[in-house]
């Protein structure tokens, strides 16, 4: 039996379709981990997950309470008030044990690094947003189309968030 070569991944796609605080740190963790082992990385904001570049919005997002059977909660707690507020402020302040930044800083930091930032044209055209509406760093809007075409070539990974 022959042995493969392995070949390192070369670029990390990752599309963003919810903006709890656990997808959002989840996709700016592995986009900024690949960024820091040489590896290419872009973030395509679509759906629910434009709002962690929409400006009013990004310092609001909380972790979903309600369905999230990692919560180790009942859905009938989750949805108790207060209890979401409650949780993103538990999870906040571990990230900031850990130095992990708030989102918006965290988006600087990718931008900076050389990662990629797209909102998608159909949500935002579904729900009615404009590009001034989103973060200055953004390198753009795209069609899934073009997405897709910036994933091409061989050692690539796309990641659904």
């Amino acid at each position: 039996m022959d042995k493969q070569e392995k070949l390192p991944v070369k670029k990390m796609m990752l599309i963003l379709s919810k903006a709890t605080i656990e997808n959002v740190y989840a996709c700016f963790i592995l986009a900024n981990g690949a960024r820091m082992d040489g590896i290419e990385s872009e973030i395509f904001f679509t759906f629910f997950g434009l709002e962690a570049i929409q400006k009013d919005k990004l310092k609001k997002l909380h972790v979903a309470t309600v369905g999230n059977p990692a919560m180790h909660i009942p859905t009938l707690l989750g949805g108790l008030p207060g209890m979401e507020a409650f949780a993103t402020k538990m999870m906040k302040s571990e990230m900031e044990k850990l130095d992990i930044p708030p989102v918006d800083e965290f988006l600087e930091m990718l931008s900076a690094a050389g990662t990629k930032l797209w909102a998608c044209k159909l949500a935002m055209d579904m729900f009615k947003i404009k590009k001034e509406d989103l973060i200055d760093d953004l390198d753009g809007v795209l069609t899934v189309g073009d997405f897709y075409e910036r994933a091409d070539g061989e050692r690539t990974h796309m990641l659904f968030i």
